[in-house]
């Protein structure tokens, strides 16, 4: 297998998802997947997730070929409710409200594709966090604060929304960000891409 690394692309304009790929010290670039995310009748937060972080690998796999590219996705779910990305401060505050003292699931799904085919992994981690009791001076104070309008859950874990919950379980801290590293790290890895490979890093 070889050691140098080839043309490696996230499939993701996200902020946090570009920061957390930059911990590997490998030198990538981004693009826009272009990928409708709409959920479709019936399916499943896990499926959801598979299905986006797939399309968003493929679509600018087809635009890139030779390149190793990572699609992701995340669904997060309170009993089976799909919890979005608010967007504005008064739909933050209904989405913490439902969760208020309860479990949110976290799907995050990545596929990492190749340049050839039957170069392929998919990996779904998955992170509950349980809510304390919150009153609901916090939850507004939080949302002023924190301003999670982009973030599925309307919290940022790794900002002010730690101090929301109860505890977290989860089997690597950063898929609830939007990326599980410990996973992506050993896909490429697999794939040639050394982080601690003399040479590689950036």
């Amino acid at each position: 297998m070889s050691t140098v690394p080839q043309t490696l692309i996230l499939a993701s304009t996200s902020n946090y998802r570009r920061e957390l790929l930059e911990r590997l010290r490998l030198p990538f670039t981004t693009a826009s997947p272009r990928v409708d995310e709409l959920p479709r009748p019936g399916e499943s937060p896990k499926a959801l997730a598979t299905r986006l972080a797939t399309a968003k690998a493929e679509a600018v796999a087809k635009l890139h070929p030779g390149a190793w590219v990572i699609g992701a996705d995340q669904v997060a779910d309170c009993d089976d409710e799909v919890l979005g990305k608010p967007g504005t401060a008064e739909r933050a505050r209904s989405q913490l409200a439902i969760c208020n003292g309860r479990v949110v699931t976290f799907h995050t799904a990545v596929r990492l594709v190749g340049p050839a085919d039957g170069q392929s992994e998919l990996h779904v981690d998955l992170t509950r966090v349980k809510f304390r009791l919150l009153e609901a001076s916090e939850i507004e104070r939080y949302v002023e604060l924190d301003q999670p309008l982009d973030c599925a859950g309307s919290f940022r874990s790794e900002g002010l929304g730690i101090t929301l919950f109860d505890r977290l379980e989860c089997e690597d801290p950063t898929a609830l960000v939007g990326l599980p590293l410990i996973w992506l790290a050993g896909a490429l890895r697999r794939a040639g891409f050394d982080s601690l490979a003399i040479g590689a890093c950036l």
